[in-house]
This record gives C-alpha cells, sequence and structure tokens, in this order.
C-alpha cells in the first residue's frame, strides 16, 4: 500500500491557536484528492491513536475546489507550556504522513 507522503504533494502541521492544531494534506489534483479522502485510514480514529487525542474532538474538513483537507484537534498542552517539545507543531505532521492508503 501507498503511504500517504507518497501520493500527496505536500503534508504539513501547524498551530491552530495555542490551543488547537491543524494538518493540512495538499494534494495534486482531484484524483489524489479522492483517493486520500476515500481513504479509511485517513479519519478521526486513526488522528486520535496517532495523537492520542479523543476521537470526538477530531474535525476534518474536507476543500475539493483546491484539493485540501484540513485535520484540526486540541493540542495536547498549550503553545509554551512548560515541558513543550514542538511549540509551533511543525514537525508532528511526519506521523500523518506515514500512514498508509
Amino acid at each position: 500500500m501507498a503511504k500517504l507522503r507518497e501520493v500527496t504533494k505536500y503534508i504539513r502541521s501547524k498551530n491552530a491557536g495555542p490551543f488547537w492544531v491543524t494538518l493540512e494534506i495538499f494534494c495534486d489534483g482531484e484524483r489524489e484528492y479522492e483517493q486520500v479522502k476515500a481513504s479509511k485510514n485517513v479519519s478521526a480514529a486513526t488522528i486520535a491513536r496517532l495523537y492520542h487525542t479523543k476521537e470526538s474532538d477530531v474535525q476534518i474538513f474536507y476543500i475539493p475546489n483546491i484539493f485540501v483537507i484540513k485535520i484540526s484537534f486540541p493540542r495536547p498542552y498549550p503553545s509554551g507550556y512548560r515541558y513543550e517539545r514542538d511549540m509551533h507543531y511543525g514537525q508532528q505532521y511526519r506521523l500523518l504522513a506515514e500512514v498508509e492508503l
């Protein structure tokens, strides 16, 4: 099976304010977008497992006109927390990139 990183153009993670994280999946076109969207592994359950959050807190937004899927969920700790390892959450996309479609 192909991994998400092999099918998509770009995957990134970032802050969505001090309490939320957003993962963004950019696809080259409609074919790739529909393939990712149809995958059972790109789901709230998978995100909850990978990022240790509640499945009910995961929000997935599909933006077909620009072939993007956005996924948001609460941060485990607020941005800037004393023991924060990735204040901007910029390196956390790697977990999602390795998901098999």
